[in-house]
């Protein structure tokens, strides 16, 4: 926002054309929502694809950064839960 001079609590209604423009300019170049979530997604099965130790931990719903699998594989079975159904 300081890029485009625009206040931090300024309100959509209240900015000019101009700049309501160079902000959907800028926020369409970069990544945001499903492009982010495809690429993760991409990202994983690329490791599952290529048989690595961490695609292989993903596939399985297990802890995938060395996290203690005995007392703390809940959470990550809750967090992996999406990606074991691809």
């Amino acid at each position: 926002m300081s890029r485009f001079f625009i206040h931090p609590t300024a309100k959509v209604g209240e900015l000019a054309n101009k700049q309501v423009l160079d902000l959907t300019a800028a926020l369409s170049e970069m990544k945001i929502e499903n492009d982010l979530r495809r690429q993760i997604l991409d990202d994983i099965k690329r490791l599952r694809d290529t048989g690595t130790y961490r695609g292989r931990r993903h596939a399985l719903g297990l802890p995938v950064r060395g996290q203690n699998t005995r007392n703390q594989i809940k959470t990550a079975i809750k967090l992996n839960r999406v990606e074991r159904r691809l």
